[in-house]
């Protein structure tokens, strides 16, 4: 155990609890594999629990003012950047992360707070004109309800603060459940909305088998809507699930982004921000740049400065000073890793660095770089995951396209050029949710977040987030 690391409890109703049938999960660290702490595991009594509190909290902070709402968000979001640092701390614990990606993305969350916390009031109506005297036509946006969101290990703040954020901002109460491995530093997000105010039953926070809580909850009659992060699998369970019930989803799914460097792109600013953007979070990032596809022509230069700024990165406890690059989260990504690597290797792939675990303690992994990847190489196919980038040439343009949109999935993508016609061109053509150009730029608060194709449908940023946790009502009223 570790004395800076605390036990979980689940949250319902405004209590901090521990699960009904009092069993716990253990909690281990990713870079040294010792348990830290546990988690309480929920059963059906407590999800039953959880539910009533939501139907409660619901109709008490519906109407609750959007003003009074932004104003108690806007406290808890100030309650974050005070306890930034502690809960970095223990999101690098337990999700192995560098402390200074996590400090990060904890302030990144309270600056989420605060948009959702001005969307809140300005979640407009209109008023149609209408056809006769003394008629009004009234478009009037209602909250649609409890809402059961499920967020993955990897960011485990910056994904359930956007579900809460958003559902809290347009007057929704929620069930959020966490990953069950990285669960103490959304206990900690969490903390910051009880201590700013929100009424008990607004916000549930519960843990323990991801399949039996979400089979329970999407289908429950008390829940309206469902968000989920997480694989494409899985996300096409819970689609068609909510589906069957009528309930209305946001599914932030899988990617296998496409990151295309132009010959006329300034290779050192490429390779340079590609190569940071693969190795944050040790890969293990749905928008991480994923299949390199470089011009012909400066595909051996981009290879190199590539290769150099990889093997040039400090993987180690996320804890020490100068980690780069911290411990994979599981286990499994380790054996995901090797998997993918033999595989392409085996097909004819070279790897240039990397390609091996690192040490016999903890999840540590290279960066690793290949090249000569086959397109049926599994990785080329498969959403890796991890600190491997797979780096191929192409000819021209439409080669790139053909290869850009190859795959069903559609999240995040990436392009580099100098040229404005070919950088308006690849925008048009590639089907993704996302593209950023000469910079990565995704992610803000005020713009969109979501994908297409197997990727998923709906955002989880910018105005369009909110409206998928509101209804639309029309009044036409006369006098009489």
């Amino acid at each position: 155990m570790d004395a800076g690391y605390p036990d979980t409890l689940l949250l319902i109703d405004g209590d901090w609890t521990k699960a009904t049938g009092g069993l716990t999960i253990p909690v281990p660290n990713p870079a040294t594999g010792d348990t830290i702490g546990s988690v309480a595991h929920a059963n059906r009594s407590d999800l039953d629990h959880a539910l009533e509190a939501a139907e409660k909290g619901f109709h008490i902070w519906r109407k609750v003012s959007a003003y009074d709402r932004a104003k108690l968000m806007r406290k808890a979001a100030n309650l974050l950047r005070d306890r930034a640092d502690a809960i970095a701390r223990i999101m690098t614990l337990e999700q192995g992360k560098p402390l200074a990606e996590a400090k990060l993305e904890t302030l990144a969350g309270a600056d989420v707070i605060d948009w959702f916390a001005e969307e809140a009031r300005r979640a407009y109506g209109r008023v149609i004109p209408a056809r006769a005297e003394g008629i009004y036509q009234l478009v009037i946006k209602e909250p649609i309800g409890p809402v059961a969101a499920f967020t993955p290990w990897n960011f485990p703040i910056n994904q359930v603060v956007r579900k809460l954020s958003a559902a809290l901002a347009a007057g929704c109460s929620i069930i959020a459940k966490p990953p069950e491995e990285t669960p103490a530093s959304p206990a900690g997000l969490v903390r910051c909305f009880v201590d700013a105010g929100v009424p008990a039953g607004v916000i549930n926070l519960v843990y323990g088998v991801p399949a039996e809580i979400s089979e329970y909850l999407v289908p429950h009659p008390v829940i309206r809507k469902v968000s989920f992060t997480g694989s494409v699998a899985i996300g096409k369970q819970l689609a068609a699930l909510a589906g069957a019930h009528m309930k209305r989803a946001t599914m932030e799914l899988g990617g296998h982004a496409p990151a295309i460097v132009f010959d006329d792109a300034d290779i050192d600013a490429a390779s340079r921000i590609l190569s940071a953007s693969k190795i944050r979070n040790a890969g293990q990032v749905c928008i991480s740049p994923t299949r390199f596809l470089v011009q012909e022509p400066v595909f051996d230069a981009f290879v190199d400065k590539f290769v150099t700024h990889i093997k040039s990165v400090k993987v180690g406890d996320g804890l020490e000073s100068g980690t780069q690059m911290g411990p994979m989260a599981n286990p499994r990504r380790i054996q995901a890793m090797e998997t993918f690597i033999g595989d392409a290797v085996k097909r004819g792939a070279e790897v240039r660095t990397g390609g091996n675990r690192i040490g016999n303690k903890g999840n540590f992994f290279e960066p690793t770089v290949l090249t000569n990847v086959p397109t049926d190489a599994r990785i080329m196919n498969e959403e890796p995951f991890g600190p491997v980038a797979v780096i191929a040439p192409f000819h021209g343009f439409d080669d790139v396209v053909a290869e850009a949109n190859r795959l069903p999935f559609g999240l995040a993508s990436y392009a580099y050029t100098r040229s404005a016609k070919t950088a308006t061109a690849i925008a048009a053509a590639v089907e993704a949710g996302m593209m950023s150009i000469n910079h990565h730029g995704l992610a803000l608060p005020e713009v969109p977040f979501g994908g297409v194709k197997d990727s998923g449908y709906g955002s989880e940023g910018g105005l369009e987030a909110i409206e998928a946790y509101l209804n639309t009502k029309f009044v036409s009223q006369a006098g009489l």
